[in-house]
């Protein structure tokens, strides 16, 4: 696995839970796997052992030699080996990718180097490598060095290579001036491998040279292969579309179980959710500030406070909601300025309605999972989605708008699925303001009119299985499909 974030040691988004956490399911099923990552600032504020090995090395960047040293991490309880790229000049630094005045200038510059020093580690430690699994753009150099013998490591003959697309939005686009960072032949900038309009585009060029495709959910597999989801690489997706996988990303119940949530002031499971969730509605309330009152719906929100994730739809609602539909709301979270500024005003206008925390607290994102009645998330895209899978395990049925992995993962409450017993919780199609309104009021209509019609719905998703072993044995077989092209092509 190479990856430019993974969990416990650095994370900004769902790429780190399944670079964290996939690993750990492979390993459990009998696999070597080695993650790969740079040595960021932060990484030790995980609270795991991290040694520098004996290995060190020269990376030739642009005509020039930057040194580098391999440390590895011992993780307790695991069989993955956990390497880091140490290089202070590239990865000593407040962010991964950016700080709050925006992206890091060489963020090309530094993630070429990460590619290039990852495959020399890796060359170094004498491992023969039957996948090489990257993800997203910050390691979608290592398929095109494979491809092309680039660096002339021996682990190249054998390997095959994997890229998973997290999130098609972030590309990893570059000026045409930056392309010699990567340290490619001139040869491949051309529109049907690396070059995307003039500039260098580092997600194509993955797209292009990987021999297997996968993303993170059945929909969004699809979804990114039409113009207006695809970014504009839906034609190259198109083309590859036969190699392309769409496999939902797990949950770690070791850590998202409400039977076992050290978070919770009362734990619960599928036959004593009832009295549970009512215990950690009460003490909720009580740490938030807002009255305790069962009766009414609480709608809990948790994540970035951005228009992918449906803020234009949910503010608006809550403007007439807060003040005139019997329910109450929970939100936490960061992001644009906009937002802030609009929750906080409505936060001092129904402080009774309305519980905010403008921040992010892994304890009370497990708290507002377990409090509240309706988890909502209305996203106008989302690739794959975890908070929705959460919310099913610790019986608070999802509201979301269909797309991506939200519309694979949470079956509709409607009558037909009702009397099948498979209802989880409640979907809309049309992005809009009306859709939303419309499904969360028969969301919230059940929940107060219709107690075994919404037992029923919260006991069908508790008894979900999203683990990662579903997971990690779809990821076998896009391995086994990846050897299978790499020996053909060899």
């Amino acid at each position: 696995m190479f990856t430019s974030e993974a969990v416990p040691f650095a994370k900004t988004g769902g790429l780190a839970d399944v670079s964290g956490a996939l690993p750990l399911e492979l390993a459990a099923r009998g696999h070597r796997c080695i993650v790969v990552m740079p040595a960021y600032r932060h990484i030790y504020k995980a609270g795991i052992d991290i040694r520098p090995t004996d290995i060190g090395f020269a990376v030739q960047v642009s005509g020039r030699a930057v040194a580098a040293r391999l440390l590895k991490a011992e993780v307790p309880n695991s069989a993955v080996e956990f390497y880091f790229v140490d290089q202070p000049h590239y990865f000593d630094r407040q962010g991964i990718y950016n700080e709050i005045s925006g992206d890091y200038r060489d963020n090309c510059e530094r993630f070429s180097f990460f590619c290039a020093a990852a495959a020399q580690a890796v060359e170094c430690l004498g491992i023969d490598v039957d996948i090489a699994h990257v993800h997203d753009w910050p390691t979608a150099l290592i398929p095109a060095y494979v491809a092309t013998q680039h660096g002339g490591h021996r682990w190249y003959q054998r390997a095959a290579t994997v890229i998973t697309i997290h999130n098609l939005a972030y590309q990893g686009r570059f000026h045409s001036s930056d392309y010699h960072w990567t340290g490619m032949d001139w040869k491949y900038f051309t529109y049907r491998q690396m070059e995307y309009y003039g500039d260098l585009n580092l997600m194509k060029t993955g797209l292009v040279f990987a021999d297997r495709l996968t993303t993170v959910s059945h929909t969004y597999a699809k979804e990114i292969q039409t113009t207006e989801n695809g970014f504009g690489l839906d034609g190259v997706l198109r083309e590859r579309a036969d190699r392309l996988t769409g496999i939902v990303n797990g949950v770690d119940y070791h850590i998202w179980d409400p039977a076992k949530d050290p978070h919770l002031p009362k734990a619960y499971d599928v036959h004593s959710w009832r009295d549970g969730k009512a215990e950690c509605r009460r003490q909720l309330s009580e740490e938030l500030g807002i009255p305790y009152e069962p009766h009414l719906p609480l709608i809990g929100l948790v994540g970035r406070l951005a228009d992918q994730k449906g803020w234009d739809l949910v503010i608006p609602l809550m403007h007439k909601w807060v003040h005139h539909y019997p329910a109450q709301w929970v939100i936490l979270g960061t992001g644009d300025a906009r937002y802030h500024e609009s929750l906080g005003y409505l936060a001092s206008q129904a402080g009774h309605r309305l519980a905010l925390r403008l921040e992010f607290s892994d304890r009370l994102a497990h708290r507002i999972e377990a409090a509240s009645d309706i988890f909502l998330m209305p996203s106008r895209f989302e690739p794959c989605g975890l908070n929705q899978l959460y919310s099913l395990k610790y019986g608070t049925p999802p509201v979301v708008h269909a797309v991506g992995g939200l519309v694979d993962t949470v079956t509709h409450a409607s009558a037909e699925n009702l009397a099948a017993r498979s209802a989880t919780g409640f979907v809309f199609h049309h992005y809009s303001v009306e859709a939303l309104e419309h499904c969360l009021h028969q969301a919230c209509e059940v929940f107060r009119h219709q107690p075994d019609t919404w037992k029923q719905i919260v006991e069908t998703g508790m008894q979900q299985d999203w683990s990662w072993l579903r997971s990690a044995r779809e990821y076998e077989s896009v391995y086994s499909q990846a050897i299978s092209d790499r020996q053909q092509r060899t």
